[in-house]
């Protein structure tokens, strides 16, 4: 393409494509909005158009925050788009898919020039204008292509901007940050440090040299046009963890939040303490209102998910005008990218991988016990005055399982439900489509693991091969006992009569006489650290066959991170994780045996997820008016 043409581009995109800010202002005042509540709707939509706006001012009509005057943050950034960005797009796909989420998957691949500042609503067409300006003054000596040089540490891996390239950014960074300062009385704060893209940040040490092996897929020289874009997020919700909705939930008490498929829930992790389990607190950013939702209809979603991209400025030079060919990278509608050259070398990297990969570790949470849908008072449901136990509601097991002492023991040590038992059927059966090979299974003490470990083996059809080995130590933070004291659980003899496939050969690593009441923190920790060695050290480490191990919600931290050598949590972090741990909720381990560790994956088979079902008496609302 030629220079003048370049030009000619350059100028017609960095035109703004939708009506003047002030001719949508009086649009939406001729409807009768209030200045300022037209205004907040602008900003909160990037100032588009009028249906955006008025679509946005019509479903937060019962917002309590409408008449607020908070203003909206606002942040620069310099974003590649063209193959670079497609291979930066397939990098950030394949360290999630491959090492989990870490801190730069909250963002898009960016680079920062004006970090986030408040600027009144009011006043946003000013930053446009500014951006304008500073843009088409720096426009001839924006360089062809921005130099980049891989860096990595433990906790940071990125591209670092060459110094002279780097130069020119920040002056852009800085005269943007001049006038908008100036002229909309913000205080815009440049970054004026070294300039970088991240690739991945807080990640686990033990990822660095795969994330560093995904990293060396990417080619810094690719073809590129930067583009700076000015986008905006709500001020009120930066600390908070932001949520997609993955079904419709219609609210069926008056504190209860509506959601549609696809919105987004922001929730405060410090105010779920005292929520119900299985149900989170939050506000709707599509509505503004809040209330309680049930959160296993939900899934983590990113901190930029919900911002707003505003303006843009994109650099044009007439060297870096390419045509696609067939051998560049496709982009689908969808945004996933399939470049076949990218697609081969993470192949490569997922081959040396997995021939070095040896044993399994997949530690569980037991399935849906019976007192979390009945209540703690469920065994007094379904006993007769004379004791004897009787199937109250359908979703009670249809029998209790015979133990010499006193059935109200179960009231500590509760069973399973029926959908307990289903769960557990359904995850074996999963495992089972998935050929993953279960070659041990250990379980917590308590019935609901014990009975979650058989019905999974059910459901893998081992079990008549593979025993469960009943393991104290696996047992949960005593500290979390309603009763203060350890319940008095069936003996590995009534076990193994009541027909559950034990291990009578088996000695824990911890007796039962070794569990504290209320235990400390710390010793739960020392406990658990324990005895994942101990199992560990007990399977013996030829062939690639699962341990299983079945637990509590506090399970999966507290014998997964000392095995992938990561320190415990603080305790009040460990109860907020601990809390939104689902039932069969499972996190996965595999051995790196060559390089004597081991390192967390995704699990081999996908959540349930599954929504609740209230009881039902048909008297109510059918036959009564």
């Amino acid at each position: 393409m030629a220079v003048a043409e370049a030009q000619l581009y350059a100028q017609v995109s960095n035109k703004h494509r939708s009506k003047s800010t002030s001719a949508l202002l009086d649009s939406l005042l001729a409807k009768g909005f209030p200045a300022h509540i037209a205004q907040k709707a602008l900003a909160a939509t990037g100032q588009k158009t009028i249906e955006d706006a008025a679509k946005w001012l019509h479903s937060h009509c019962n917002d309590p925050s409408l008449e607020d005057p908070i203003p909206q943050e606002y942040a620069l950034y310099l974003c590649p788009t063209g193959r670079l960005h497609n291979y930066l797009q397939e990098f950030w796909k394949e360290s999630k898919r491959q090492c989990g989420k870490n801190r730069a998957h909250e963002v898009f691949p960016h680079v920062t020039l004006c970090d986030f500042f408040t600027c009144e609503d009011q006043k946003v067409e000013i930053l446009y204008d500014a951006l304008k300006r500073v843009g088409d003054s720096f426009s001839q000596c924006f360089p062809p292509s921005i130099s980049l040089s891989l860096h990595s540490s433990s906790s940071y891996l990125g591209f670092f901007i060459g110094d002279s390239h780097a130069n020119i950014l920040k002056e852009f960074a800085l005269a943007f940050s001049s006038e908008a300062s100036a002229l909309a009385d913000c205080h815009v704060k440049p970054c004026l440090k070294q300039l970088h893209l991240t690739l991945a940040h807080k990640f686990y040490p033990h990822h660095q040299k795969t994330l560093e092996q995904l990293a060396k897929c990417i080619n810094p020289g690719e073809a590129c046009q930067w583009v700076a874009a000015l986008y905006s997020r709500d001020m009120r919700f930066v600390h908070y963890q932001t949520l997609r909705a993955l079904f419709q939930y219609k609210p069926q008490n008056i504190d209860e939040l509506m959601i549609n498929t696809g919105d987004f829930i922001y929730v405060d992790p410090t105010q779920q303490s005292d929520v119900s389990e299985g149900w989170v607190i939050g506000t709707s950013h599509r509505t503004g209102c809040r209330g309680f939702l049930p959160e296993n209809y939900t899934e983590r979603a990113s901190e930029s998910d919900t911002w707003v991209r505003h303006r843009e400025y994109v650099f044009v030079t007439a060297s870096r005008f390419f045509t696609q060919t067939e051998n560049e990278p496709n982009v689908k509608l969808n945004g996933e990218v399939h470049n076949p050259s990218t697609s081969r070398n993470v192949t490569n990297v997922l081959s040396v991988q997995n021939a070095t990969l040896q044993r399994g570790v997949l530690v569980m949470r037991h399935g849906e016990r019976v007192d979390q849908v009945f209540g703690k008072s469920w065994l007094q449901q379904c006993l007769t005055a004379d004791g004897k136990y009787y199937r109250a509601d359908l979703n009670f097991p249809s029998t209790l399982p015979k133990r010499k002492d006193s059935v109200k023991h179960f009231e500590y040590d509760p069973p399973l439900s029926c959908c307990g038992i289903f769960q557990s059927r359904l995850i074996g059966e999963a495992l089972l489509d998935q050929e993953v090979t279960v070659s041990y299974v250990y379980s917590s003490p308590a019935l609901r693991c014990i009975q979650t470990a058989q019905h999974i083996l059910q459901g893998l059809k081992l079990d008549q091969k593979v025993k469960i080995r009943v393991e104290p130590g696996l047992f949960e933070w005593t500290k979390w006992e309603a009763s203060r004291v350890i319940p008095n659980f069936m003996t590995v003899t009534e076990l193994a009569e009541a027909s559950y496939k034990i291990d009578i050969s088996y000695r824990g690593n911890f007796p039962l006489s070794s569990l504290v009441p209320s235990e400390s923190y710390e010793e739960y920790v020392s406990r658990s650290s324990a005895v994942i060695k101990q199992i560990i050290t007990a399977c013996p480490s030829k062939g690639k066959g699962v341990i299983l191990i079945v637990g509590h919600g506090s399970s999966l931290a507290s014998c997964t991170r000392p095995l992938v050598g990561l320190p415990a949590r603080d305790s009040s972090d460990f109860a907020q994780a601990v809390r939104k741990i689902p039932s069969l909720g499972m996190c996965f381990c595999e051995e790196i045996k060559e390089e004597n560790k081991w390192r967390m994956v995704n699990p081999p088979v996908k959540t349930l997820t599954h929504g609740a079902n209230a009881a039902f008496n048909w008297r109510n609302g059918i036959m009564e008016d």
